[in-house]
């Protein structure tokens, strides 16, 4: 099968955050015939096609550390990289492949996986415009885009031997009384990392925890901050990231609901949970949806995958998304 070929080539070009260039050259000898070009900014390289587009796709080139290698069920691709997001990479190969005039910008970043680079670079450069970015969804238009807060807690305790705590305090136990404490605001976070303790037989006296804060659109990043700092005022924290989540526009929101409904698919909305590329091209007045082929809960892990049936749906609505957007220009 064509696309199994092509989820096999992209899942086998190692590209990490900030090692992307094999996968850069692949895809700009594959788009030849497009005139990609590579635009550079923080150190970052990105491929832009028919830039001058009042709409574009966007999907990012970047993967974690490798955790799995390329396998194939017969049903389902496995492998890193290759939902998060090597399928929606696949989708609009594939697409163009489909199309005669192609009707929307392309723009394939770097850095997506670390610092989101390669998208502020972009948003920096270009007037905002429509776009839609592809990221794991189901195949759902993600209206509601969430926001972040990200922070790293020190926490000091007391240092004494093991076999007397009731001389010490300790950091880790602390820590714990910390996160269950933040448990009472009611909102949506994760343990991200936690690190504390020796073997050397000792209370321990220091404990770092990393911890992350999904934040729907009708919060404020702020007043979150504010809630979560309160109380964590006896130890010492570093803010990571910390972004606000948005709202489609119903204008965006209609074209791409044809697109779906033109490509003979169901149409369902849902939302986007995790920090993603669109959060700088909303937050720099791009008018911003997100949708791709994917579950995002097993991105990041060994259990990675993506159903080829899915990659060719996604395919089917960008060919659809093009006429789309050919009749209401």
């Amino acid at each position: 099968m064509r696309v199994v070929k092509l989820l096999r080539e992209l899942v086998d070009i190692e590209s990490i955050s900030g090692r992307e260039d094999r996968l850069i050259n692949y895809l700009t000898d594959l788009l030849y015939e497009f005139e990609p070009t590579i635009f550079e900014k923080y150190n970052t390289k990105n491929i832009l096609v028919n830039q001058n587009s009042d709409f574009w796709v966007v999907t990012h080139l970047d993967t974690l550390p490798i955790k799995r290698d390329f396998e194939f069920d017969g049903e389902y691709v496995y492998g890193t990289g290759c939902c998060d997001a090597k399928a929606s990479i696949a989708s609009i190969i594939l697409a163009l492949q489909e199309v005669e005039d192609l009707n929307f910008g392309i723009a394939l970043l770097s850095d997506e996986e670390e610092g989101g680079l390669g998208s502020k670079g972009v948003v920096e450069e270009f007037k905002p415009r429509r776009v839609l970015v592809m990221e794991p969804t189901q195949l759902k238009i993600a209206k509601e885009h969430y926001g972040s807060f990200e922070l790293i807690v020190d926490v000091k305790g007391l240092s004494a031997h093991g076999s007397t705590p009731e001389y010490g305090v300790n950091a880790i136990e602390k820590a714990i009384e910390l996160i269950n404490s933040l448990k009472s605001l009611k909102y949506l976070f994760s343990i991200q990392e936690i690190s504390g303790g020796s073997l050397e037989y000792v209370i321990p006296d220091r404990c770092r925890f990393r911890v992350d804060f999904v934040i729907p659109p009708e919060l404020n990043v702020e007043e979150v901050e504010r809630d979560v700092l309160s109380l964590l005022r006896d130890a010492e924290t570093f803010v990571v990231e910390k972004a606000n989540g948005f709202v489609s526009s119903d204008e965006i929101c209609k074209i791409v609901e044809k697109a779906v409904e033109k490509a003979g698919l169901p149409v369902e909305y849902g939302a986007m949970p995790s920090w993603t590329d669109a959060i700088n091209f909303a937050t720099a007045g791009w008018d911003i949806i997100v949708f791709g082929p994917g579950e995002l809960h097993l991105c990041h892990t060994e259990r990675e995958r993506i159903k080829v049936e899915d990659v060719l749906k996604a395919r089917d609505v960008l060919v659809a998304l093009n006429d789309v957007i050919q009749s209401s220009s």
